[in-house]
């Protein structure tokens, strides 16, 4: 459980990029639901490209096996005006990119 959330800690540092307040963007879409103890699901859309959805649930609660399983994408235009994409997984396996862009 301890490395779960610092996975989702590191995952969240990792997303926060500096701002360059000359070209801030703007809050398009937001939506989130069920945050609890047992889950979680969230997505939000910027005016510059980015997006990222996600959804969490609690496996084997109270049990030795007990695990978070967070499941995602995100998406966001780079410097060179391609648009990348990762899906992942993060559960008792580690965290599980894909993407095209992303070696196997």
């Amino acid at each position: 459980m301890k490395t779960i959330i610092g996975l989702l800690v590191l995952l969240t540092v990792t997303f926060a990029a500096p701002i360059d307040d000359s070209q801030s963007a703007q809050i398009l879409k937001y939506d989130s639901e069920n945050i609890g103890i047992d889950g979680y699901r969230f997505e939000f859309e910027t005016s510059d490209g980015t997006s990222r959805s996600e959804q969490a649930e609690l496996r084997n609660a109270g049990t030795d096996a007990e695990a978070i399983v967070v499941r995602g994408s995100y998406s966001y235009v780079g410097p060179d005006g391609t648009q990348y994409v990762i899906n992942y997984v993060a559960d008792e396996n580690g965290f599980q990119p894909e993407g095209a862009h992303i070696p196997k």
